[in-house]
């Protein structure tokens, strides 16, 4: 082994444990960290298509197949909603959001605002938001991934004329 230019006779046994157990401790920081990395991931993120939905208890057929896609962009979740026309995706509105309460805004597929919403994971796989759109009434709703990871509930509360209207979606991970 050679030290400050200088060459020193060592044992290659020592050489040959520290390296083994550098890679050992290497592997094993490496495998912690992945697990970190993956269960960093918050469970929402995904694609997400809509299975069924119910409005005051009333079961509601969807006119078009629409698919929810999360993806993360940096501290951010990207929320994009599209429905299928003539066998091709369309996206028809986006939201990118913190999960800290802080508004964030709607837009439609041309990048029109079409209001706000605010978001904060209040769970593990909850998360509380408020919708706010021009000409609308306010929406506030919850979604919620299930313990298996395979489905979303939405359920939201829109007060109408002193009446109050409860939707629940559900979505089934793709």
């Amino acid at each position: 082994m050679k030290r400050l230019g200088i060459w020193v006779p060592i044992s290659p046994t020592p050489v040959l444990l520290f390296c083994r157990n550098v890679v050992a401790h290497r592997s094993l920081l490496l495998a912690v960290f992945s697990v970190l990395c993956v269960s960093a991931a918050e469970p929402i993120v995904g694609t997400w298509h809509l299975d069924k939905q119910e409005v005051n208890g009333e079961k509601i057929e969807a006119t078009l197949p629409m698919t929810m896609k999360v993806s993360e962009a940096g501290a951010k979740l990207d929320f994009s909603f599209s429905v299928l026309v003539k066998d091709v995706n369309t996206v028809n509105m986006t939201y990118e959001v913190k999960l800290d309460g802080t508004e964030a805004d709607v837009k439609d597929a041309q990048g029109q605002k079409l209001g706000t919403i605010e978001m904060a994971s209040s769970g593990r796989a909850e998360y509380k938001l408020l919708l706010k759109r021009s000409n609308r009434l306010d929406t506030a709703g919850k979604l919620t991934v299930s313990p298996d990871g395979k489905t979303l509930i939405s359920e939201a509360d829109t007060l109408h004329a002193g009446k109050t209207i409860h939707t629940i979606q559900q979505f089934s991970r793709q």
